[in-house]
């Protein structure tokens, strides 16, 4: 008996060193976000001696990175983890002089930054479109979900795995919620605001399997974004391409997906 309830304050105290303050990530997310607006590195005053930085999955020197670059940010869209410890935005740089969308995730650790990961797409990548992303981005409605409606971190996270999991196996079912929108690239698949569900995907073809998944979840506003490697579409990366899709779950259901992948050839050569 004593030993259970040890067991119990063992995983409690876990749990409870593992949580983060949504109100620290918040900071930390406009840090990021006023330290890639000014190209000046700022964010490294909130990193740990050891943080690494990788872009497109490929680590490299954080002075060599996009985060090094200053960049006009038209509209950004972020998650916060407080479970996790990680962090979530998507920034959409259309009016810059080089049009960018940038997905980053940042992972912590006793509130100092880890890892920073980011899917940085431009001209080239898979349906690139900053003009087209920022518009149908910005007619989206992500408000707080009451808290007595929102989903659990299993129910939305299980929405977006169904919905990967489904590229490989459609008899998965995916809880497709009516209205659903996809953005995918700068391209909308509700551009007429038709109220139906435009997210439905087709199988492709097999073997098929969506790996490397990273996770960044906020029941707030029923976000999941999911890091992934994404076979297929890139013949030069047949084990996977980076790609995020960036989902919103309400009442257990899709309602909007975003996603971004990187070629490494022009729209990875299709």
């Amino acid at each position: 008996m004593i030993y259970s309830v040890l067991l119990a304050f063992a995983g409690l105290a876990s749990q409870a060193s593992a949580a983060c303050s949504r109100d620290a990530l918040k900071a930390a997310t406009e840090t990021y976000l006023k330290a890639q607006a000014a190209g000046d590195l700022s964010i490294s005053s909130l990193a740990a001696n050891n943080v690494s930085y990788v872009e497109n999955d490929a680590p490299m020197d954080m002075t060599k990175g996009v985060l090094s670059q200053a960049v006009t940010i038209d509209f950004n869209r972020s998650l916060h983890d407080t479970t996790g410890c990680a962090t979530f935005t998507e920034i959409s740089a259309a009016t810059n002089a080089h049009p960018y969308v940038i997905a980053t995730r940042m992972l912590f650790t006793d509130d100092k930054i880890t890892a920073i990961q980011s899917v940085v797409a431009d001209d080239g990548d898979w349906a690139f479109n900053a003009t087209g992303q920022l518009y149908w981005n910005k007619q989206e409605k992500w408000d707080v979900i009451p808290e007595d409606k929102r989903d659990s971190r299993e129910v939305i996270q299980a929405a977006g795995d169904a919905y990967l999991d489904s590229w490989g196996d459609g008899k998965v079912p995916v809880p497709y919620g009516t209205p659903c929108a996809r953005l995918e690239g700068g391209s909308y698949t509700d551009t007429r605001n038709s109220g139906a569900n435009t997210c439905t995907m087709p199988e492709f073809p097999q073997p098929f399997k969506i790996e490397n998944r990273r996770y960044v979840i906020d029941e707030e506003v029923g976000g999941l974004d999911i890091f992934n490697d994404f076979p297929f579409i890139d013949k030069s990366k047949p084990n996977g391409t980076s790609s995020t899709n960036f989902f919103r779950v309400e009442g257990g259901k899709i309602r909007y997906i975003h996603e971004t992948t990187i070629c490494t050839t022009r729209n990875c050569g299709l």
